[in-house]
């Protein structure tokens, strides 16, 4: 599907505003005749709201490349009007090898040639394999990158004429030009050793897929290397199953087995290496790693054959990092950042070098800020001063020496656009109340800006650098007139203070056609986790997002849905975000129990029947407001819960809690624990291949409800993952909750 769109005209502006009003209207007093929404609705995407699709700008100018809707295209197009304005790949005329469709694309830094990605197969939440071929723009030759077997994690090496790979743990390193393909690690095992790509825990906790990076001057390849020779297995139980079924598993369940090091266990062994691809020379990098550190990154040097490594301690409340020379793996340290208790992961998601030195999130002041340090690395300015907090980097213009970012300026519950000169003078680039994301040409002359709020979907429009608009991406109007047709809640915000004081956000759907003098049951939602946030003007808000369809779903049906981040939740600066260091649980329940006591005071909420339920951090939050010792809860509902952390991963969970060894007290209070003080009716959920919140959770959590003689409904979903998708089985999953809710809370 397209969403590109010519400038709209001075009539259809004026139908989109009087049908955005409307919608609005709609949600602030309820439509007084319209249609239910049903599950399939929400599981098959009926309702689900257009927005900006694979957008890649291209270097050097105003344009960008895009993937048709049928997949057989890469498209360029100008920023400015839509046009399109070139053909960068086309199945149809490729000459060489053969492909039925585009999966996703790399272009090589002197635009010359790409990678070209088909027949994806995913791995985890970020990696997969797939089949990667080499297309040359002049003469639209397609060959195959290997014949040798799928690749995973391919990188260009700045020449353009070299492709480093990996396969089956080991590191490849293509020429292009000479159709040579040199193999760079040799002791790359399946559970064993892993060169090039994270292991597990780090891909999911990092949120990096490669690494490995070439020198400036593409003649080394580095990489980090996991050795998880001493990390203890988890294995998943797989079946036959349906949608897909697995025919090798039809009379035996099979198994899935992986390499998963829980908190307070044993971690790869990491460290970094480097070959001269000439020379076919391999050098140790000599890294200095704290004890049990981490190396949650590896980029691109400063120099031309120098390499960047960052280094965190296990306790991650210290990151280092190291510029490393390529041939002798000599390592030079440019920054060392600690802050209290933890460094939060947006701060390696938006580190960014420069010419003029390293642009640095931290929150040393309260609130994520950007640092600018300078080139010899001496020194440090702040650049932004966001009242609670930058939220994204997008770019820095090198030229105008500017700094383009997403920010929290004016509310936790909103984002705005800015930019800051080298002066510190902030301008903001977008104007309405709501959510708002950027994506910048890379020249920075234009941007498509992202908007929404609660009660609008995603309105996408291109604009100049001075804030003129230039015309409409995606306007979302079919969605717009599909709302029309249903009954819409009322949607509004409120905040209270609980009895200890802390101010509180959140929201609420009240049923269309809503009588304040009748008692109403409620059901919370809510997901708690460390920095995270549900209350957000945004069309993503809601327990399933897509402008809260589910949650819609239930307010139709008579409940008033509620929605409360707590303490530890985003938004807030650190000190409201990490005040549940050490002690995950116990604030964030308590403060969910303080919202159920608020709403139980309002005239129209039944304070004998209020629900709660949440998935994985929010199946925890709801099993420890569940037994936090005020019985408020009628029932709720747990999906894919962590019962007990000493489960869980090391990264995360050390992050907030340190290791059970160091903190025995804190591991101590979990549902699992907990389990005779649960009150109300529970349903659980669980995925028998959690790769992320282990089966094992569940399976000894309700074993110790049946030990405490606790009466529980449980629900499992052969074959699926922490998602918990695949056939009918969102739609089921979906229809559990509600049906639970309606038998105890009506």
């Amino acid at each position: 599907m397209a969403y590109l769109a010519s400038t709209i005209f001075n009539i259809v502006t004026m139908r989109k505003a009087l049908l955005l009003a409307t919608l609005t209207l709609a949600s602030a007093v309820s439509l007084m005749a319209g249609d239910n929404i049903t599950i399939s609705d929400i599981t098959t995407g009926k309702y689900a709201a257009e927005n900006l699709r694979s957008i890649a700008p291209l270097a050097g100018g105003s344009h960008f490349a895009q993937i048709n809707s049928d997949r057989d295209k890469i498209l360029q197009y100008a920023f400015a009007t839509g046009e399109q304005t070139g053909v960068i790949f086309n199945i149809a005329d490729a000459k060489g090898a053969t492909i039925v469709s585009i999966d996703d694309y790399k272009a090589s830094p002197d635009g010359s040639k790409l990678l070209i990605c088909t027949d994806t197969k995913r791995i985890y939440r970020h990696s997969y394999t797939a089949e990667f071929y080499v297309y040359d723009v002049k003469t639209c030759q397609l060959t195959p990158l290997s014949k040798n077997g799928r690749q995973q994690a391919p990188v260009w090496a700045p020449d353009s004429r070299k492709v480093a790979f990996v396969r089956d743990n080991n590191i490849f390193v293509a020429d292009i030009v000479s159709g040579e393909e040199q193999q760079v690690t040799t002791d790359g095992r399946r559970n064993e050793v892993i060169n090039g790509i994270p292991d597990w825990v780090n891909e999911e906790e990092f949120g990096f897929s490669t690494a490995m990076v070439f020198t400036a001057d593409s003649r080394h390849i580095c990489w980090i290397r996991y050795d998880e020779t001493r990390v203890k297995t988890y294995a998943l139980q797989m079946f036959k199953g349906l949608k897909p079924e697995n025919d090798e598993y039809a009379d035996y369940p099979g198994e899935y087995s992986f390499k998963y090091p829980k908190a307070g266990q044993d971690n790869a062994l990491v460290n970094a290496w480097s070959h001269d691809i000439d020379k076919k020379q391999t050098t140790p990098i000599n890294l200095p790693l704290p004890h049990e550190g981490y190396i949650p990154r590896i980029l691109p040097g400063t120099a031309e054959g120098d390499v960047v490594l960052c280094t965190m301690n296990r306790h991650q409340d210290t990151l280092a990092v190291y510029t490393a020379n390529a041939a002798t793996g000599e390592c030079r340290r440019l920054v060392t950042e600690t802050v209290p208790k933890y460094i939060k992961e947006d701060v390696l998601a938006n580190l960014l070098f420069i010419k003029g030195g390293m642009l640095l999130l931290s929150d040393r002041d309260g609130a994520l800020q950007a640092y600018l340090y300078t080139q010899d690395f001496r020194s440090m300015r702040k650049l932004t001063s966001a009242a609670y907090g930058v939220t994204a980097i997008y770019g820095y213009d090198e030229k105008a020496r500017k700094l383009y970012y997403q920010a929290a300026g004016v509310s936790p519950m909103e984002r705005e656009v800015y930019v800051v000169d080298n002066k510190e003078n902030v301008t903001c680039l977008t104007k309405r109340k709501g959510w708002n994301r950027a994506l910048f040409s890379s020249d920075y002359k234009y941007y498509i800006l992202t908007w929404s709020d609660m009660h609008t979907p995603y309105q996408c429009d291109v604009f100049d650098i001075k804030g003129k608009k230039m015309r409409s991406v995606v306007d979302n109007e079919t969605l717009i007139r599909k709302l029309q047709d249903i009954e819409m809640p009322t949607k509004e915000f409120f905040s209270f203070t609980t009895s200890e004081g802390v101010t509180l956000n959140g929201w609420m759907m009240k049923p269309p056609h809503f009588d304040p003098t009748k008692k109403h049951p409620v059901i919370m939602f809510q997901y708690s986790g460390p920095g995270s946030q549900q209350v957000v003007n945004a069309w993503s808000f809601g327990s399933m997002g897509q402008g809260g369809m589910f949650d819609i779903y239930l307010a139709q049906q008579g409940f008033i849905v509620a929605c409360t981040d707590g303490r530890g939740t985003g938004g807030r600066g650190a000190e409201f975000e990490k005040c549940t260091y050490l002690q995950l649980g116990e604030l964030e329940a308590r403060d969910q129990v303080e919202t159920a006591l608020w709403l139980a005071k309002q005239p129209y909420a039944d304070p004998d029947n209020i629900g709660i339920w949440g998935w994985s951090y929010g199946g925890f939050c709801t099993l420890m407001s569940m037994s936090e010792g005020r019985e408020v809860f009628k029932a709720g509902v747990a999906v894919a819960p962590p019962t007990c952390w000493k489960f869980y991963d090391t990264i995360y969970t050390e992050r907030f809690m340190r290791t059970p060894q160091e903190n025995p007290d804190g591991y101590d209070t979990n549902p699992t624990v907990r389990a005779e003080k649960l009150h109300g009716a529970l349903l659980i959920c669980h995925g028998l291949a959690d790769d992320n919140v282990h089966p094992q959770n569940t399976f000894e959590y309700t074993e110790a409800l049946v030990q405490a003689d606790k009466d529980f409904k449980e629900q499992i979903y052969t074959n699926r993952n922490h998602s918990i998708y695949g056939g009918n089985t969102r739609n089921h999953l979906l229809r559990q909750i509600a049906n639970f809710f309606q038998e105890h809370l009506k």
